[in-house]
Parts: structure tokens; C-alpha cells; sequence
């Protein structure tokens, strides 16, 4: 504001106080108060008008609103990080599950394989948009039988009861070393045992979910054990 605008606010403010004794009622009762000994106390109880300051403080830009910071968000999975020498396609007759497979492991096996063909997706946890391995994992357990497991796979392998290769069940977890050369590296990858060996995931870029059998070459050398969820655990 131009600076005779500011001259000409405060005129105006000083002219306001001076009439008010004029015009105002006589204050705590003091009817015969004299109009000089008034305009002091008036004075006193009104709000003090500073133009200049209130214009000052519409001038400065509204401060920025400091975003909440995010959490750290879905673990990503590096499952391709050693994906030399995995198999291109994954197995074509895919075993059947044995009479007495409780309905809880059927129903987990009977949603992961509906989910086959579905993409690759780093970072991935639903069929609109992909999956990685932990995602795809966790997807299945969450909707078929409510359970929540931990988000990626090396936390899904600290979780659950150890399970020796002899003794998996369908719908067992069953991990991998394929961060590193020859199985020596950390727990990086995570599938969902069906039967006889094979095992259902979601591999790698540039593949989809599939199923692949724990014999092949690839596999047996990156296998690092099984383990059973709790909820699985309960049932068994």
C-alpha cells in the first residue's frame, strides 16, 4: 500500500478515537464522569489500531505446509538380481494336490493358480498391476485365508514354523537365495509349494507367475528351506 494510503488510515483512526467520548455511553456506571477524565479510560479499553503492522503481516507469503513424511512403504524385492541361467518357461503338467489336503491349503492353492500369467512387477502386490514374489505371496494368503504376512520375503521367512523338504505341505512357503551366485547370497525370493516338488511364484522381469519345480538345476542350488504360517501350522 502506497504510503500516503497509510498516512491516510492512520488520520482516520486518530480521528475515530477522539469523537468516541462524544458519543459513547458513560462506562462502569459513571454517569457524571467529566468528558476528559473519559477519553483517557476509553482509550485505554480499545484495541490499539496499527495499520502499519497489520499491513506488514498480510505482505509476508503464507508459510509453506511442511508434508507429513511418507512411510517407508512396500519392501522391494530384488529377485532379479541373479536371474542368469533361470529357466525361460516354467513347468507344463502341474501336480495334483492328495485327497487329504485340508480345505484350508486347497483353497490357498486354488487362488495362486488362478493368478498364473499375471506380470512381473517390482514392487508389485496386485493382479490389476503385477506382482513381485513376496507380493504375489502375500496377496494369496491375505485373500484366501485372511492371514497377513510380513511384506517382504526375508521377513516372511523369519516368520512360521521350519519345515524339512521331506515334510512340505501344499501351501508351505518355500524360499530362495537369488541375490547371489550359487545360493551364497541372503533370503531374496519366495514361492508357495503345490505338490511333488513344484512350487508357484512370481520369478523375475520379464516373466510372469508360474510354476517351477524344485528339481530343476536353478532352483535346488538357490533353495534355502520351507517354512509354514502360522495359520497353516494350526490347521495341519
Amino acid at each position: 500500500m502506497p504510503t500516503k494510503r497509510l498516512f491516510a488510515a492512520a488520520a482516520l483512526a486518530g480521528a475515530l478515537l477522539t469523537s468516541l467520548p462524544l458519543f459513547a455511553e458513560p462506562l462502569n456506571g459513571q454517569a457524571n464522569t467529566p468528558t476528559a477524565t473519559l477519553a483517557p479510560n476509553l482509550m485505554g479499553q480499545l484495541a490499539v489500531f496499527a495499520p502499519a503492522a497489520s499491513l506488514t503481516q498480510a505482505a509476508l507469503p503464507a508459510q509453506p505446509v511442511q508434508a507429513k513424511s511418507k512411510p517407508s512403504g512396500w519392501a522391494i524385492e530384488e529377485d532379479d538380481l541373479d536371474a542368469d541361467g533361470m529357466p525361460g518357461d516354467g513347468v507344463d503338467n502341474v501336480a495334483s494336490l492328495a485327497n487329504d489336503t485340508s480345505d484350508l491349503r486347497k483353497t490357498l492353492i486354488s487362488l495362486a493358480m488362478k493368478l498364473r500369467d499375471i506380470r512381473y512387477v517390482r514392487g508389485g502386490r496386485d493382479p490389476s498391476t503385477g506382482f513381485d514374489c513376496s507380493g504375489f505371496v502375500r496377496y494369496v494368503f491375505a485373500h484366501a485365508v485372511g492371514l497377513d504376512l510380513p511384506t517382504n520375503s526375508a521377513s516372511q521367512f523369519l516368520a512360521g514354523l521350519k519345515v524339512n523338504r521331506g515334510d512340505m505341505k501344499p501351501g508351505d512357503l518355500v524360499f530362495f537365495r537369488t541375490a547371489g551366485k550359487r545360493g551364497q547370497g541372503r533370503i531374496s525370493h519366495v514361492g508357495i509349494y503345490i505338490a511333488n516338488g513344484q512350487f508357484i511364484h512370481s520369478p523375475s522381469r520379464g516373466k510372469t507367475v508360474r510354476v517351477d519345480s524344485l528339481d530343476e538345476s536353478y532352483w535346488a542350488k538357490r533353495f534355502a528351506g520351507a517354512k509354514r504360517p502360522d495359520a497353516l501350522a494350526r490347521s495341519s
